[in-house]
C-alpha cells in the first residue's frame, strides 16, 4: 500500500511538471532558476489573476460581474479563455496604442508638432493596426517607407514626429523605435553608415494650414545621385541606385527573418511590459555590453514571433499563458532580491492613465483634459477614458504628477512611475478625490442597489475596488466602523472606499 501511495504521489508530481513546462518559457526560466538555487512562487489566485490580466492586457479594472463570472466559474481553461476574450475588447487596442503612441512621440505640441488633426489621423491608424493585429514586420515597413501628407497618410506622421529633421536624427530615431539601441553609443562610421539611408527624406508644406507631404526626393536623388557609404548596421554594405528609395531598402533589411534585431527588440519590450523588466534592461538599450538575463529565452522568443510570421499576439498569448507571469507577487525565501521577475511577478505602480481611469470607472467620476496650445484650444469631453487619450499635449494635473511622460524622446524611461510624497498627499487629502467618491454616480449607485444593507456594501466594494472578495477580518473592521456611531452609514462607505483606494493592494500590479 505505501509503494502504491508512492507510485500515485510520484505520478502527480510528475503530471504538474509536465503541466508546467508544458510552455517551453517555462522549461527555460525553470532551468534557471535551478541553474541560479532559486525557487519560484506559488500560482496567483484566481481573484489576483483576473485584476491582473485586465490591468495588464487592457489597462482596465474588471467591472464587479467580471469578476465574480470569473471566480465562479468551474472551467479549468478559464484563465487562457479570458486571455483569449481580452484580445477582442477595444480596450486592448486602445491601451497598446497608447504604448505606442508613447515610442512613436504622438504629440501636438513641441517637440513633435503634429498639430492635432495629424495626431488623431495617427492615432486611429496605430488603433487599427493592433485591433486588426497588423503583423509587426508589415507595420514598421509602412511607417519606415510612409509618403504622403501628415493629415492623410498617418504613418507619415513617424517622420513628422521627430524633433530633428536631419538624415543623422532620422537614422537615431529609427534605431531606437525598431532595434531597441541608442546610436550616441555606436562608432561614427556606423552612424554614418546608417545616416545614408535617410538623406533622401523630403518635406513640404501645402496650402492647407499645417498640413505637409513627407516623400521621397527623387529629384534631388537623381542630380546628386544615390547616397555613398550606406551601410547596414550589421556591417553590411549596399550599393544604392539613383532612383531607389533608401528607406526602402533599409525597410526590407530590418524586417527580414534573419534580422538580428528586429524580433528580439520588440519580443523585449513585449516582455518588459508583461513581466516589469526587460530580459534586456533598458528595454530600449540593447548592445554588446548589456548583455540579456536570460538568452535562451529571448533567443527562443525571437523565433517564435518570426515562425509566426510577426504576429505580436502570439507573443502576448504564450507569456500570459505561461507559470512564469501568472506566479504570486509573493517571493519565496531567498529569492526576494531576484530583480528579474523570474521567480514572482514583478509588483510596480499603475500608470498615471490607468490609475485615473480605474478611479472614475470605481466613483463614477469624470476628469477634464485639455490643452491650450497650439490653438485652437483643445478641450476633450469629460467622460474621456485618459488610456485613449492620443495627444501628448492634452493632459491634466493629475495625470501630470503622476508621471505620464512628455512623449520628447521615445524612450520608456520617460514614464515615471515612482511614488512620491505629493502623489500620496493627493490621494489621501485632495478634494479632487473627495470630491469623486461623495459625488460620483457609481458609488451611490453601488450602495442603493445593495439598499444599504452593510455587509453586501462591503463585500461589493471590496470586489469593486479590489477585485476580490473581503477577508473576515477586513468585513468586521469595516461593519465596526460603520456600526461605531462616529460617522454616519454613508459616510462610512465613503471612507472604506477612500481607504481601499489609497491601499497599495489598489495602486500597484501585484
Amino acid at each position: 500500500m505505501e509503494l502504491k501511495s508512492r507510485l500515485i504521489f510520484g505520478l502527480c508530481v510528475l503530471a504538474a511538471i509536465q503541466t508546467l513546462c508544458a510552455n517551453e518559457i517555462d522549461r527555460l526560466v525553470l532551468q534557471k532558476l535551478n541553474a541560479d538555487g532559486l525557487t519560484c512562487a506559488k500560482r496567483c489566485s484566481d481573484a489576483v489573476f483576473v485584476r491582473r490580466i485586465y490591468l495588464d492586457m487592457i489597462g482596465t479594472l474588471p467591472r464587479m460581474w467580471e469578476v465574480r463570472t470569473f471566480l465562479d466559474s468551474e472551467n479549468p481553461r478559464k484563465r487562457a479563455q479570458l486571455i483569449e476574450k481580452l484580445f477582442k475588447r477595444d480596450e486592448f487596442a486602445d491601451y497598446w496604442a497608447m504604448k505606442w503612441c508613447d515610442i512613436l512621440r504622438v504629440k501636438a505640441e513641441f517637440p513633435s508638432k503634429l498639430w492635432p488633426n495629424a495626431v488623431q489621423a495617427y492615432q486611429r491608424w496605430l488603433t487599427d493596426a493592433i485591433r486588426d493585429n497588423r503583423p509587426y514586420d508589415q507595420f514598421a515597413h509602412a511607417l519606415l517607407t510612409s509618403t504622403g501628407s501628415n493629415f492623410r497618410d498617418p504613418p507619415v506622421n513617424f517622420y513628422r514626429a521627430m524633433p530633428e529633421r536631419t538624415p543623422a536624427a532620422t537614422a537615431s530615431t529609427v534605431a531606437l523605435t525598431f532595434m531597441g539601441q541608442r546610436t550616441d553609443g555606436w562608432p561614427q562610421e556606423r552612424r554614418d553608415g546608417m545616416t545614408a539611408f535617410f538623406t533622401r527624406v523630403g518635406f513640404k508644406g501645402t496650402a492647407e494650414w499645417k498640413e505637409e507631404v513627407v516623400f521621397f526626393d527623387l529629384p534631388r536623388a537623381l542630380e546628386e545621385g544615390a547616397p555613398e557609404g550606406a551601410v547596414f548596421p550589421d556591417g553590411t554594405a549596399v550599393e544604392l541606385a539613383a532612383d531607389q528609395d533608401p528607406r526602402a531598402v533599409f525597410a526590407d533589411w530590418l524586417t527580414a527573418p534573419d534580422n538580428p534585431y528586429f524580433a528580439r527588440n520588440m519580443v523585449n519590450r513585449i516582455w518588459a511590459w508583461l513581466i516589469g523588466r526587460g530580459l534586456i534592461h533598458e528595454p530600449d538599450d540593447i548592445r554588446p555590453d548589456n548583455p540579456p538575463l536570460h538568452p535562451e529565452l529571448l533567443a527562443w522568443l525571437e523565433k517564435e514571433l518570426v515562425t509566426h510570421d510577426y504576429d505580436l499576439r502570439q507573443i502576448y498569448r504564450v507569456i500570459l499563458n505561461s507559470e512564469t507571469y501568472q506566479r504570486s507577487c509573493v517571493p519565496t525565501e531567498g529569492a526576494a532580491d531576484d530583480p528579474s521577475g523570474f521567480s514572482h511577478y514583478l509588483v510596480r505602480r499603475l500608470e498615471a492613465e490607468v490609475l485615473i481611469d480605474a478611479i472614475n470607472q470605481i466613483t463614477g467620476g469624470t476628469e477634464a483634459y485639455t490643452s491650450e496650445i497650439p490653438e485652437p484650444f483643445t478641450f476633450i469631453p469629460r467622460q474621456h477614458r485618459a488610456i485613449t487619450l492620443g495627444d501628448g499635449s492634452i493632459t491634466s494635473p493629475f495625470l501630470d504628477m503622476f508621471g505620464r511622460p512628455p512623449r520628447d524622446t521615445g524612450m520608456e524611461s520617460e514614464r515615471n512611475n515612482e511614488p512620491t510624497d505629493t502623489q500620496r498627499l493627493h490621494l489621501l487629502n485632495s478634494t479632487h478625490i473627495q470630491t469623486k467618491i461623495q459625488r460620483g454616480w457609481a458609488l451611490k449607485a453601488l450602495v442603493k442597489k445593495a439598499k444599504w444593507r452593510p455587509v453586501p456594501v462591503i463585500n461589493q466594494l471590496y470586489v469593486t475596488i479590489l477585485s476580490r472578495h473581503p477577508e473576515d477580518d477586513e468585513r468586521r473592521i469595516a461593519l465596526a466602523y460603520r456600526e461605531s456611531g462616529d460617522v454616519k452609514p454613508h459616510e462610512a462607505y465613503w471612507d472604506l472606499a477612500w481607504a481601499l483606494i489609497n491601499s497599495k493592494e489598489f495602486l500597484y500590479r501585484h
